[in-house]
């Protein structure tokens, strides 16, 4: 299981931080299974501090996905969205079955108003991907984004299965299925950055696998669970990034997109860009829990036991209620919420304080730096340098994914 946050779409750019009133929901995380066929000892989920999911059903019944496809279509139609992204995710949402995921899609779709189009991604491990499934999600126009740790059976070695097994050689199978048979529904690769693992090494093998894009992850970590490496004497995050960001900048064309290195040049430029880990665009994602509760996104889980937490269910809340809930008008608040060290910082408004969870400090909340404050500030400058020295970006050359063209 990883964090995801799918990108905003062409026609639905993020709005400005601490707007009039709340920004409306544009990305509806839907927990189809709550279970993984894995068991990745370092999985925040299942491994972490938040343990509700051993209260919730495995599976979400046909009950809760009716419940959730109303309320989607409910506040698109409030908001007057004319696109919006239903991420289909778990725990591995493989397990309920292909079928299932294309039904709920559908659901949605034929909810929504006429106006408003819905961009459908997988988030799978992807070791139960065979060709009848994988051709039933892109018959359905469902995209597939895949969680790997690397492109090689050693940066996998964590990722086992319930037997203890290595995941890899399936993992890599249906990879490898989908950039051949599905090309047009091949989303890209989620990859967690692990600076125990050779930077070039770990992009070049990614590369093998011919996603269109790549989204890389710093792992979930604040200041009373600090990531591992971080030890307050250097930046092996920030230093692992540079060395990716400079192989890709250097190629000279667009192997991959890298959502990472694309919105933080975009930010530098002055450009509207939204990511959970860069800038101060109001946050604008959802999670519909296997009982139907509406939760915010996952990777607050990391901080403590029911973070994500609101009380609201969708059989009797609206999304819109979600909206006013304090701790997501927190998140939209731009740097209103943002700690007084990081309002004075001159990379505010790349940065953006970093993503949510990791400023977590036990006892009093938020409302701090990073912990990867270093880090990030290693990375922002090091791509501020190479933008002014006026190198020019990778041409493109990569084909965009349908809808945006980014990785989840």
């Amino acid at each position: 299981m990883s964090s995801y946050t799918a990108p905003p779409h062409p026609q639905e750019k993020p709005g400005p931080a601490g707007g009039d009133g709340p920004f409306p929901f544009r990305q509806f995380i839907v927990k189809v299974h709550g279970r993984c066929n894995l068991a990745c000892r370092y999985c925040y989920l299942y491994e972490g501090p938040d343990h509700t999911w051993q209260d919730r059903p495995a599976g979400a019944s046909a009950e809760v996905l009716e419940r959730a496809a109303h309320r989607i279509a409910e506040h698109a139609h409030a908001h007057g969205l004319t696109g919006l992204s239903l991420v289909l995710h778990g725990g591995e949402p493989l397990l309920a079955g292909a079928e299932t995921l294309a039904r709920f899609t559908e659901l949605v779709r034929d909810r929504v108003t006429a106006g408003c189009t819905v961009h459908p991604v997988v988030q799978t491990n992807a070791t139960l991907l065979t060709g009848e499934r994988a051709a039933t999600l892109a018959r359905h126009g469902i995209r597939i984004g895949i969680s790997l740790d690397g492109g090689l059976p050693v940066h996998n070695a964590r990722r086992l299965d319930r037997a203890g097994r290595p995941s890899w050689p399936a993992a890599s199978r249906g990879a490898r299925l989908v950039a051949d048979r599905f090309p047009e529904a091949y989303a890209g690769i989620l990859t967690v950055v692990d600076p125990a693992l050779d930077p070039l090494e770990t992009y070049e093998s990614l590369l093998a696998l011919r996603p269109p894009a790549l989204d890389l992850l710093l792992p979930h970590g604040n200041w009373s669970a600090p990531p591992p490496y971080l030890d307050g004497t250097g930046t092996p995050y920030g230093d692992w990034l540079c060395a990716v960001f400079d192989r890709w900048w250097g190629a000279g064309r667009r192997e991959t997109r890298v959502r990472l290195f694309e919105e933080c040049l975009a930010l530098l430029l002055g450009l509207p860009a939204a990511t959970e880990s860069l800038g101060l665009a109001p946050f604008d994602a959802v999670v519909v829990e296997t009982d139907g509760s509406i939760e915010q996104v996952d990777s607050l889980k990391s901080a403590y036991e029911g973070a994500a937490r609101t009380g609201l269910d969708v059989f009797r809340h609206s999304f819109d209620e979600a909206l006013r809930h304090p701790d997501v008008a927190a998140r939209q608040a731009g740097a209103a919420a943002l700690a007084a060290r990081c309002r004075a910082c001159p990379l505010l408004t790349v940065c953006g304080g970093g993503q949510y969870a990791h400023r977590y400090r036990a006892g009093d909340g938020f409302a701090h730096p990073s912990v990867y404050c270093t880090d990030l500030q290693r990375f922002i400058r090091h791509v501020a340098k190479r933008l002014a020295d006026g190198a020019t970006a990778p041409r493109a050359s990569a084909p965009a994914v349908p809808g945006e063209g980014r990785a989840p």
